[in-house]
């Protein structure tokens, strides 16, 4: 009995491994950005574009904001409007580097010490202005930008790139970033 106990333990936390594990990779034949400068990318980004997910349904006006964090890696604060509630909804999480400095590969929680990928695979390289990235499958889908509005130019070959590697961006939801007259406070 105990080692089928033992044995029952064991295979969950393998489970649990091989979950977490599978949260933290790319998708097959797509690849983080190489080259990539951490202290570049931090600063607030706007979603331009995304693929939906039940954590960001309904929101608009969505931001991030990256700063380093005490005691090393970076503080990740996400936000967006409620229209439907008429409030801001806001998370905190932390990011890491997932490897090399250099490639644009994060590992990001919000979940305790569950932790997701967070690949960037687009990057404008001279002034850090936009970026694409993608979760550890063709499920999420983020086009990020450091003002609320982006050249239609870039947003369609960003699309087309994700297109390219098989992301279902007719699925893409464009986020509105006007303010609405149900909302009184202004700011993200």
């Amino acid at each position: 009995m105990r080692d089928r106990k033992a044995a029952g333990v064991r295979g969950v936390g393998l489970t649990l491994v091989l979950f977490v594990a599978g949260c933290l990779g790319t998708p097959d034949g797509v690849q983080p950005v190489a080259g990539f400068e951490l202290e570049r990318y931090l600063g607030t980004w706007y979603e331009i574009a995304r693929l939906d997910h039940s954590f960001e349904r309904g929101l608009s006006r969505v931001t991030a904001n990256y700063r380093p964090r005490d005691g090393g890696g970076v503080e990740v604060i996400n936000r967006g409007f409620d229209a439907e509630s008429g409030d801001w909804r806001e998370t905190q999480g932390k990011a890491f580097l997932g490897g090399d400095p250099d490639v644009g590969a994060l590992k990001v929680s919000f979940f305790g010490p569950f932790y997701g990928a967070y690949n960037i695979i687009a990057l404008d390289r001279d002034g850090y202005e936009y970026a694409m990235v993608c979760g550890p499958d063709r499920s999420y889908l983020w086009i990020l930008a450091r003002d609320p509005e982006l050249e239609d130019a870039v947003v369609q070959r960003l699309v087309s790139q994700a297109e390219s590697l098989g992301f279902a961006t007719a699925d893409l939801i464009f986020v509105d970033h006007r303010p609405g007259s149900e909302d009184p406070d202004a700011g993200p």
